[in-house]
């Protein structure tokens, strides 16, 4: 028997799923800087930055964050551009999570989806950082303020007792020295953590750094019976800048004498290693713990907070230290055994690309000699 079918009873064919990127999508998307995502209307990734992959947001064909994908379906149903905050496991060797500030909107008229996503977790740790370093700087500066105050009260009171005047008049100028040390240390600090290159390079003699910062270290030494000595090679040279140079040894040689015992000596040497020149500072003193060797150079970080506030150190002398490495394109190192004393050794770029010794000028009054 023969069926006639009317034409409107036709079935409707289905409109065709066009997959394709709108024109000059693909190409912004290649010059992202930010993780990009591409889902069709079925959730399926149509395209995926390498970034996104690396991440691990995606894997194969769809997007792996359950989170994101609840993100883009409702973008696909009201239209609605949403932002948000979403963490994924590390995927670096120690790194706990990672954060993404993630952006997801509507792509066309045919459900697509476009998800960003930028990784934050650089940016939240300087940002942890930063709050640490206000606070610890708030902590660091009240306390000789706060001493300063309280002494300035003491002593008003006791203007009829010029002993106790005396004594707390020394002990003003103690605060207000571990004061001016802070600031000035706080200063430095702020001037070369950005890791930025010397602005004005130049040749540094080392002798001449080494001699410098000795100088400036004399006293506290000859406090406590410390020799300070210099050795090694002479006549090396860095590319580099002088004061930072002498900032870095004066800090090394501070800590040095204020963690050795007294009638003890500090030394003070160099010696070229390949392209580079390695100044060293050890001494005798009591050593630092091996569980605290990695944080030494942090700010603030302290082995024995009681003995460095007792000697005056403001916990910022190896934070300086490894910053004017850095800014030189160097780095610091640290060898120490508790009870047989420290080698603090700073490994920075020979001027001319390599360690060579430069000849001593005589001078015309030692060629009369």
């Amino acid at each position: 028997m023969l069926t006639i079918r009317r034409q409107g009873d036709r079935k409707p064919m289905p409109e065709p799923v066009d997959d394709s990127l709108p024109a000059g999508v693909a190409s912004v998307l290649a010059v992202l800087p930010s993780s990009a995502v591409v889902l069709d209307r079925e959730d399926r990734v149509l395209r995926a930055s390498s970034a996104a992959r690396a991440f691990g947001l995606v894997r194969g064909d769809s997007l792996v964050p359950a989170e994101l994908l609840a993100i883009a379906r409702k973008v696909r149903r009201d239209g609605e551009i949403r932002e948000s905050e979403i963490e994924m496991a590390g995927r670096k060797f120690g790194q706990e999570s990672t954060t993404f500030a993630v952006r997801v909107a509507p792509l066309g008229s045919h459900g697509q989806v476009l998800v960003l996503a930028e990784d934050q977790t650089e940016h939240r740790r300087v940002e942890a950082v930063r709050r640490d370093f206000v606070a610890n700087v708030s902590h660091e500066l009240k306390t000789p303020v706060g001493a300063l105050s309280l002494l300035a009260e003491t002593i008003q009171d006791a203007a009829d007792d010029p002993e106790a005047v005396t004594r707390f008049a020394g002990r003003m100028q103690h605060e207000a020295a571990r004061l001016t040390y802070l600031v000035q240390d706080l200063i430095t600090l702020s001037r070369i953590q950005g890791a930025e290159p010397v602005p004005a390079p130049a040749p540094v003699p080392i002798d001449e750094a080494v001699h410098e910062a000795i100088d400036r270290c004399n006293t506290k030494a000859s406090a406590k019976d410390i020799t300070l000595v210099a050795g090694g090679t002479e006549g090396l040279k860095i590319w580099g800048d002088d004061e930072l140079l002498v900032t870095a040894l004066r800090n090394l040689i501070d800590n040095a004498v204020a963690y050795s015992p007294e009638h003890t000596r500090v030394v003070v040497s160099a010696r070229p290693a390949g392209s580079a020149v390695e100044v060293s500072v050890s001494d005798q003193g009591i050593g630092i713990p091996e569980n605290a060797q990695e944080r030494i150079f942090e700010r603030f970080f302290r082995v024995d907070a009681a003995r460095s506030r007792a000697t005056g150190g403001t916990g910022l002398g190896l934070a300086i230290v490894k910053h004017v490495a850095a800014v030189h394109g160097g780095d610091v190192t640290v060898w120490s055994k508790e009870g047989s004393g420290s080698t603090f050794t700073l490994r920075l770029p020979a001027f001319g690309g390599q360690a060579v010794v430069v000849p001593r000028t005589t001078t015309p009054m030692e060629a009369a000699k």
